[in-house]
């Protein structure tokens, strides 16, 4: 376990703990919170300052914490996110890069980088981001955790800093997939199925798209969870091209982000880091036009995600293209691996479907995970899968 004082992984101050039910199916466990995410009576920073001066605390918990409370999980913190989840490497320029514990000299991932660094010490069992366009899915790749993007819009998003509303989603981390199924079981109140789903469906393109040293390191774990689910056909996932699926998420986030965050912006000009301010930018200069038609792009994705994934057929992916880069990069340097990276992050905005990353391959010493996505509403089922994965390791 890293000691926690040294992961830079919590907001800056005193961390609050917040205990909670004495009995029920979490507890005993401990985790914590991203900084976009109510704690009643502690203040939610957003990773901006200026945010946090500029917004009352919270006098409520969010549902998703009240939930995980309930179930007897206490909190131990909040922690550090990319500015107001506008981010995707974990860097943020007022609170620093929180460390990526299995590969100390890369970005551990964003905008839940606090949240992925802290599970992946040790320091507590699981913890809390949120995902709109990677935010939990590329963390959990690049510090080699378990980590969901639930399907959008079924886990309660009260009490959470919106970015992009048709595409927002709350998930979690966990170390291992026994914690990371019973907090789900807990979220959505049910337990994981007894039946597994029986056809895997390979995508050859997001390979083909990986470097290919991750499309290599990957491939054991692919055979491996083809003999947990039984049949494996390959398909392709995006006839009309990984980046074309792409520009429509961007296009429909960025806009949605500056309609989100611009009577903030009209009130207090606030400070942001510039690559934060392009973006919001770019976000307010789309038109109709444009939505109209990455509207229709999105459209098109969820009709092939459903022609996909017939009941009992899963996909999978590789998470990120390639591991974490290294702390520090220049803005210039990072601006393409940002693209690529949305280009196999795009599916979960675009087509509300359940992802969950799986730990367990590396590149170079560096982690690199395997996804796997089902229909709306499969959640539990991924999350069994994730079980019968690694019980299979």
């Amino acid at each position: 376990m890293t000691d926690a004082d040294s992961l830079n992984a919590f907001v800056p101050g005193p961390r609050c703990h917040v205990a909670g039910a004495a009995n029920g199916a979490l507890a005993g466990l401990t985790f914590a919170v991203k900084d976009l995410i109510d704690v009643a009576g502690v203040p939610t920073g957003g990773g901006n300052p200026d945010w946090e001066s500029s917004h009352p605390v919270p006098m409520q918990h969010a549902w998703i914490v009240e939930q995980l409370m309930q179930a007897g999980a206490s909190v131990i913190g909040k922690t550090a996110t990319d500015e107001v989840s506008l981010g995707i490497l974990g860097e943020n320029p007022f609170t620093g890069t929180p460390l990526n514990p299995a590969a100390p000299e890369l970005v551990p991932g964003g905008s839940s980088s606090g949240s992925a660094s802290a599970v992946a010490a040790g320091v507590c069992d699981f913890a809390l981001g949120t995902d709109t366009g990677g935010s939990v899915r590329v963390p959990a790749s690049f510090c080699g955790l378990f980590g969901i993007r639930p399907t959008h819009g079924r886990v309660d998003f009260s009490g959470v800093l919106a970015q992009a509303p048709s595409s927002d989603t709350v998930g979690w981390f966990a170390r291992d997939a026994e914690t990371f199924a019973r907090v789900c079981e807990a979220v959505f109140g049910a337990a994981t199925p007894t039946s597994l789903p029986d056809r895997l469906i390979v995508t050859s393109d997001t390979f083909a798209f990986a470097d290919p040293e991750v499309a290599a390191a990957l491939e054991p774990m692919v055979n491996r969870l083809a003999s947990v689910i039984g049949d494996r056909r390959d398909r392709i996932l995006a006839p009309q091209g990984l980046s074309v699926w792409q520009a429509a998420q961007r296009c429909l986030q960025q806009s949605e982000a500056w309609q989100t965050f611009q009577p903030w912006i009209d009130a207090i000009s606030p400070r942001f880091a510039f690559h934060v301010a392009r973006g919001l930018t770019i976000g307010s200069l789309i038109t109709d036009a444009e939505r109209t038609r990455a509207a229709l792009m999105r459209e098109e994705a969820r009709g092939r995600l459903r022609s996909l994934l017939p009941p009992g057929t899963i996909l999978c992916l590789p998470t990120t293209p390639f591991p974490a880069p290294r702390r520090g990069l220049s803005i210039s340097e990072l601006a393409f691996p940002r693209e690529r990276i949305s280009s196999l992050t795009c599916l979960g905005g675009l087509t509300g479907s359940p992802q969950v990353n799986l730990p367990g391959a590396q590149v170079g010493g560096a982690p690199v995970g395997l996804s796997i996505v089902g229909a709306r509403g499969a959640d539990l089922e991924l999350a069994a899968v994730a079980r019968a994965f690694a019980g299979a390791a």
